[in-house]
């Protein structure tokens, strides 16, 4: 079993789960999975015949892309939202009922 392939799994998971606590997690968990996932794909690469488990590896490296992708992307709308309707409205839901229809053109 090649080193560290669940933990590049584990970790591909827990990006995707962190980009919904605000992105920041599944930013840390991808880049995570990401150079776990490197390092493994070079130790299969020498000496395949020896190692199993590269399909974790695999699964590990695109789910940690993904949950980056995923976590830039609502990032990015939360820096939207906050440039866009101001930080008060995010936490004055009336304020940003006003500001949807100022918007809106109402």
């Amino acid at each position: 079993m090649l080193p560290n392939a669940t933990l590049a799994l584990v970790m591909g998971i827990l990006s995707i789960v962190g980009c919904c606590c605000y992105g920041l997690p599944g930013i840390i968990f991808g880049i995570v999975a990401i150079i776990i996932a490197t390092k493994s794909e070079k130790l299969y690469k020498e000496n395949p015949e020896n190692y199993l488990g590269y399909g974790n590896v695999k699964a590990g490296k695109i789910m940690g892309i993904i949950g980056i992708v995923l976590s830039i992307l609502l990032v990015l709308f939360y820096v939207w939202l906050v440039v866009t309707f101001g930080w008060e409205a995010l936490q004055d839901q009336e304020l940003m009922q006003e500001r949807m229809q100022e918007m809106m053109g109402q």
